[in-house]
């Protein structure tokens, strides 16, 4: 088996302050967080583990061990990462505490800034299982429900509620669909017969996002899917390969990129019909794939090998010894891997795809993300 390429901890350390402090740079060339966003919006997350900040362990007590969060939180939080995703980096671009998740009733949840109700393996349908898109939004509305009354008592603990006003002027997040695409695959489906069911994973996202408008959220922020075809997990799975110039499923890369076409065309659609939301569309795609193309550009030697897995090169994956699990190992804490465990990234791939995306270079229409703040 082959041996994993080791890394030190300073290297880590270095290369994640750099982009820290690259993220700050990008909210604003010339002003502190503070005074770019001095007033945090109210956000509100749904997705899939991509963007899950705990919300498995919490709702199913599925246990997430260690080494996951073995960088910034130096614990496992339930995140599936050795350190922060995406949604972090974001909320720590506008100043404001990472989003707990819905399901987490202790350590003393607060959700004055807004709820996370994103969780591992989630997807658009079937829409009535635990815990689609659909389910999400059920729990938002009972959570803005029974967080209206509690706001509305006369109890001095009103203020840690969140408003009719902050619901209205919050930020509504969705990164969902890499589930329903991945799903269709696995069950044996071929390429025609899963891009034959994107129409109504598409759908979904689309009531989605009316029904939250009817509701009167006026402002969501819409990732894409990523490139499904370079993940390790897939490539280590996959019956037949059919590899493009990188090394990734073409099969699977053409179905999300079919997806993300859908997708962008509803996001263009709606603009039209809900004509005062503001909704962006960002091309999560193109940055992840981007990444894997140049990955030595970045320093990432190996983008299609897992830090953490079983199996050694060339995917170190295995379905049967995952990361965290009896058995798996694990790469130093140097930061030269995109793929933390076969399936989500590392803390280091993950601050670089938070500095794209907040170049403003893959959103349409293109916005600064601190453009949400209240005002």
């Amino acid at each position: 088996m082959a041996t994993l390429i080791l890394h030190s901890d300073s290297f880590s350390f270095f290369f994640v302050t750099f982009m820290s402090l690259a993220l700050l740079s990008l909210r604003h060339p010339s002003a502190t967080a503070s005074a770019v966003c001095q007033a945090p919006p109210v956000i509100f997350n749904f997705g899939d583990s991509n963007s899950d900040t705990g919300g498995l362990v919490a709702g199913l007590g599925y246990p997430i061990g260690f080494p996951n969060g073995r960088l910034f939180f130096r614990r496992s939080t339930g995140r599936l990462s050795d350190g922060r995703l995406l949604i972090d980096f974001l909320c720590q671009s506008l100043n404001t505490s990472l989003l707990r998740p819905y399901l987490d009733s202790l350590g003393g949840s607060k959700f004055q800034n807004g709820a996370n109700f994103a969780i591992a393996g989630s997807s658009t349908l079937p829409k009535n299982v635990p815990f689609s898109l659909n389910i999400q939004l059920m729990q938002f509305f009972h959570f803005k429900s029974k967080s209206l009354e509690l706001a509305s008592t006369p109890n001095p603990s009103k203020g840690m509620y969140i408003s009719e006003s902050g619901f209205r002027n919050a930020l509504y997040m969705i990164d969902i669909g890499q589930n329903d695409i991945a799903r269709s695959f696995s069950v044996g489906n071929s390429y025609s017969q899963t891009v034959k069911l994107i129409p109504q994973f598409i759908s979904e996202i689309k009531t989605s996002i009316k029904r939250l408008y009817d509701e009167g959220g006026r402002r969501f922020w819409i990732h894409n899917t990523g490139p499904l075809g370079c993940l390790p997990q897939k490539l280590s799975m996959a019956q037949s390969k059919d590899l493009d110039q990188h090394g990734c499923l073409a099969s699977y890369n053409s179905a999300a990129k079919l997806f993300n076409q859908m997708l962008d065309h509803m996001c263009e659609k709606l603009r039209i019909e809900l004509r005062d939301a503001t909704i962006i569309y960002v091309d999560i795609y193109a940055i992840k794939y981007s990444l894997i193309a140049n990955s030595k550009t970045y320093g990432f030697e190996r983008p299609l090998m897992a830090c953490c897995g079983y199996g050694g090169s060339p995917y170190n994956y295995n379905a049967k010894i995952t990361c965290a699990h009896r058995g798996a190992n694990v790469c130093d804490k140097g930061s030269r891997f995109i793929s933390w465990d076969g399936i989500h990234y590392t803390e280091t791939a993950n601050a670089i795809v938070a500095m794209k995306v907040l170049s403003m270079q893959y959103s349409k229409p293109q916005a600064p993300f601190h453009f949400f703040c209240r005002r």
